[in-house]
């Protein structure tokens, strides 16, 4: 990776300059503060241990510092950027060491001044007629004080601003060229893990051991945090979408379906593959992984700026339909009718990726789950595609009782069960669920797929049978 600094000046112009075109408390009228804090740090109760620390995502792209207890502002007419640092504590240095100096936080971050948090009262003294961005999730209930405090420094604070919102997730939205390296690198993390948890999955006796393995090689290789906890299901389980237990036995079972990714300098990566846990497919098994990589391969080369989301997601579907008529599971109809019933959404229930970012459930999907339609209820993105996004493509069909019997029953709010041949269905059941994922961005001409861990599943089956990457 290149020693460069994470561009948080950029991003709070960037942020700016989207609030400008969003918010009539801005455009043309006073300059604008923000004022963001960092969580503090805590023990668990009744403890004197430490909680895990997760840097807030907006407070992090505007200043590229991963501590806690910290505070930034952000002068909208002067562009001044400015970080402040909890001062020294004696204690906390003779336990953990001394922290960094302000000449050297100065000099790691992207920031026009550091200063400690001391000097933060009077700074915002003098803010003048400003309105003040201070959101209280950015800030944390415990940093109210600084809420009454600006109420009686400042002419205007806007807490709580939805245009400051949608600013900043429309801002986080289009990732720049230092993201998309960190983006790149945490999947090149993710697929050194995958092919290991492929090589070591016929010694597998236990989900647990599929997660300790992936974990084990991305903290080797330096990724000490995951983006999300890690989803290692096998057999009839696969088609539990966010199983996490990862805790049973997987002999006798066919598939072993992982969703994992790891987390570089606070960015994310989201990689899905499904196997055999033996390396040898069942004729069922193979039949649902082709027709889950034709439909996610089809909808990954259809990729490109300006291309609606729910069309990709509507092609995902059709292309699903036309494999169950070919197997046998759906008969009786035509595409365009069993389309219509929308019972290919018991097969496929969620949609089919989301955005990607500092969190793996990254901003700017602008998602509608009171839709009444089944089948875009749960698409994490409703809106046309643009050169900058990264985007997941995670088509899925699942064989899941809770899913598919209420179609089966014909109950009044599930059409379409007839469509389903109950007696081809059951060869189907101990597949369980096939989920392939990959992490995409959209180009100004198409777009690039970070994710290359193979999904071939003659590739896959030498993996697992060699023991080793191909």
């Amino acid at each position: 990776m290149a020693a460069k600094k994470y561009p948080a000046k950029a991003h709070a112009i960037k942020v700016a300059t989207h609030l400008s075109l969003l918010s009539p408390l801005h455009s043309g009228g006073p300059t604008a503060l923000f004022v963001l804090a960092s969580p503090q740090s805590r023990l668990w109760p009744f403890c004197d241990q430490s909680q895990p620390f997760r840097q807030n995502r907006y407070f992090y792209y505007l200043s590229g510092c991963d501590l806690p207890d910290c505070y930034l502002t952000y002068d909208t007419a002067t562009e001044k950027l400015v970080l402040y640092l909890p001062p020294i504590d004696a204690d906390d240095v003779l336990w953990s060491g001394m922290p960094k100096s302000i000449a050297q936080t100065k000099e790691a971050l992207n920031v026009d001044d550091v200063k400690y948090v001391t000097s933060l009262d009077e700074d915002l003294a003098t803010c003048g007629d400003k309105v003040v961005y201070t959101i209280e999730s950015l800030t944390g209930p415990e940093h109210a004080t600084y809420l009454s405090k600006l109420a009686t420094a400042v002419e205007s604070v806007t807490v709580a601003d939805a245009h400051f919102m949608t600013a900043l997730d429309e801002a986080r939205m289009i990732k720049d060229s230092f993201e998309l390296d960190l983006m790149r690198h945490a999947s090149s993390i993710s697929d050194n893990a995958h092919a290991k948890v492929m090589a070591s999955a016929t010694a597998a006796t236990n989900e647990t051991h599929i997660h300790a393995e992936f974990i084990y090689h991305s903290i080797r290789a330096g990724s000490k945090n995951q983006s999300y906890d890690p989803i290692c299901c096998s057999g009839r389980s696969c088609s539990t979408l966010h199983y996490v237990r990862n805790d049973d036995e997987v002999m006798g079972r066919q598939l072993l379906l992982i969703d994992a990714g790891a987390e570089w300098k606070n960015y994310a990566s989201d990689v899905t593959r499904t196997f055999p846990l033996s390396g040898d497919w069942t004729t069922e098994a193979l039949a649902i992984y082709n027709l889950v990589l034709e439909m996610q391969i089809s909808c990954e080369k259809a990729i490109a700026p300006g291309k609606s989301w729910d069309e990709l997601h509507l092609l995902a579907h059709q292309i699903m339909i036309r494999g169950f008529l070919k197997l046998g599971l759906f008969t009786r109809g035509t595409e365009d009718e069993i389309l219509e019933s929308r019972v290919s959404s018991a097969f496929f229930p969620h949609g089919l990726g989301h955005m990607i970012g500092m969190d793996t459930h990254d901003t700017g999907g602008m998602p509608n789950y009171a839709d009444p339609d089944p089948m875009f209820r749960y698409l994490r993105i409703r809106r046309n595609l643009q050169p900058g996004m990264v985007v997941s493509v995670e088509p899925g069909v699942y064989f899941n009782p809770f899913m598919i019997e209420p179609y089966l029953k014909a109950e009044d709010a599930y059409k379409g069960g007839e469509y389903i041949d109950q007696a081809v269905l059951e060869k189907y059941w101990d597949v369980g669920g096939v989920r392939i994922e990959d992490d995409v961005l959209v180009t100004e001409s198409g777009s690039e797929n970070f994710t290359k861990i193979t999904k071939d599943p003659v590739e896959i089956s030498k993996i697992i049978k060699s023991g080793q990457r191909v």
